[in-house]
């Protein structure tokens, strides 16, 4: 069954699997400790520390081990804002970051220090212009994804780190999904990843600081892991995530170029052999491994299913496959469908063979999809009024959107259909509809129960 899912973990590298083994049975002692047994183990830990600083690009004892890259994030984000509060409680971060970055710019909000986020284009890339923009005299730190998780867009890391030093601003810069595939470029400040991103094991995150960076760690004193992440080190798994990293950056340049022959497949096969499908992020500045797209009139959640049954994990970044049923905040600051949304990325190893299973498939499923929702061409009618309003209260992704595509024709070129929902997801995916079908979005307005959307037909 191919696994194409590595953007959330990847599958453990033999390497990773075979340093755990050997380091479980010399590396279980306190590395702190003088004798025999603590000696090896620091022996191992400083050779890891050592391998993981090398891949990075930064010194060894500007990096430390952390439980997860979640808690690095948190640790980085809060630890550079409590090292600069004297300058503001300023942050900024791209609209477009990790669920992780947002929360803890969330948690300074909420002690009351102020956010600003920076816009992307309809591709998911911020600019440094954006950043410029956004930075002030009482900006703490600048935080910026090196590539996207749900999209794969690369940023723009070195021009913001330009413009960030310009401001005497450090930047901190989220490389859990890029890491596996060479250096973060540009003079970053703070840097965070998870060894579960590229083969290694779960429960690993990595926090480089750039000597000269204000830091001050906001745990209570620990003498371990230079005071910034407190407790006893995972030595095994630490041991593991830093010589995965090795063996998969010896192979990044090989597979990033075969897994990109791949991905461009997909992109160009689906546009063809699925209708009304969007295929997001930037085509050319992006990951190697990771395509995502979004299909017109179909649940997400039961998409995804239906692809598991055929054999094929992926995931999504759909609002109908969250609990909330509120858009993907990536898909939502792109302006672009969310619908139906599946992202495929694709771990070292995948053949085309498999991709090309998964293409065969795919066509089908969607139909199979659409087609328990009532999906189907829409009548021929003549134009029955000049302005139509469709209730589709109590409606939820991507029925709404459907309704309105059934409805579209039964008004004349000019006229106009309002839908009345109170999905939220209607917000986002009424107008991507519309920019894929070639009418003319005109805009929302308040009802007493849920939101006008009001589409002009163009075609």
């Amino acid at each position: 069954m191919p696994y194409f899912d590595t953007a959330s973990a990847a599958p453990l590298h033999p390497v990773a699997r075979q340093a755990l083994q050997a380091s479980l049975e010399e590396g279980w002692a306190d590395p702190a400790r003088l004798y025999r047994e603590g000696r090896r183990a620091r022996l191992l830990l400083d050779a890891a520390r050592e391998a993981a600083a090398e891949a990075v690009g930064c010194r060894p004892d500007e990096l430390v081990f952390t439980p997860s890259g979640t808690h690095a994030v948190h640790t980085g984000v809060a630890g550079a804002l409590a090292g600069r509060r004297r300058v503001g409680g300023h942050l900024v971060v791209s609209a477009v970051e990790h669920s992780s970055v947002l929360h803890a710019a969330d948690a300074h909000e909420a002690a009351g220090g102020t956010v600003a986020q920076v816009p992307v284009d309809r591709a998911g890339a911020v600019s440094a212009s954006g950043y410029a923009s956004a930075l002030d005299a009482s900006t703490a730190l600048a935080c910026l994804q090196s590539a996207n998780h749900e999209v794969g867009t690369v940023q723009p890391v070195a021009e913001v780190a330009e413009v960030c030093a310009a401001a005497g601003v450090p930047l901190l810069v989220d490389a859990a999904q890029s890491l596996g595939w060479g250096p973060v470029e540009g003079g970053w400040s703070v840097l965070t990843a998870s060894a579960h991103k590229w083969g290694g094991p779960p429960g690993v995150g990595l926090l480089a600081v750039r000597k000269g960076v204000r830091f001050s760690p906001q745990f209570p004193a620990d003498e371990r892991e230079s005071g910034r992440s407190p407790g006893f080190v995972n030595l095994p798994a630490v041991v593991a995530a830093a010589a995965s990293l090795r063996a998969v950056r010896a192979e990044a340049e090989a597979e990033a170029a075969r897994l990109r022959t791949l991905v461009d497949r997909i992109r160009r096969r689906v546009a063809r052999l699925v209708p009304d499908v969007e295929v997001v992020g930037d085509p050319e500045r992006r990951l190697p491994h990771l395509v995502t797209f979004s299909c017109l009139y179909v649940d997400g959640e039961t998409l995804l299913h239906e692809l598991d049954r055929a054999g094929y994990s992926v995931s999504s970044g759909s609002s109908c496959t969250s609990s909330t049923l509120t858009p993907s905040h990536v898909l939502r600051a792109m302006g672009v469908l969310s619908e139906g949304n599946v992202r495929v990325s694709l771990p070292p190893g995948t053949t085309a063979q498999e991709v090309n299973g998964f293409l065969e498939v795919l066509p089908g499923v969607v139909a199979g999809v659409r087609a328990t929702l009532g999906v189907g061409a829409p009548p021929a009618a003549a134009p029955v009024s000049d302005a139509l309003e469709i209730d589709a209260l109590g409606l939820r992704c991507p029925q709404p959107v459907i309704e309105l595509a059934r409805a579209i024709g039964t008004v004349p070129v000019g006229g106009t259909v309002t839908v009345l929902s109170d999905d939220e997801v209607a917000r986002l995916d009424i107008p991507a509809w519309c920019t894929m079908r070639g009418h003319t979005y005109v805009g929302e307005a308040p009802r007493p129960a849920g939101v006008a959307y009001t589409v002009r037909r163009r075609v």
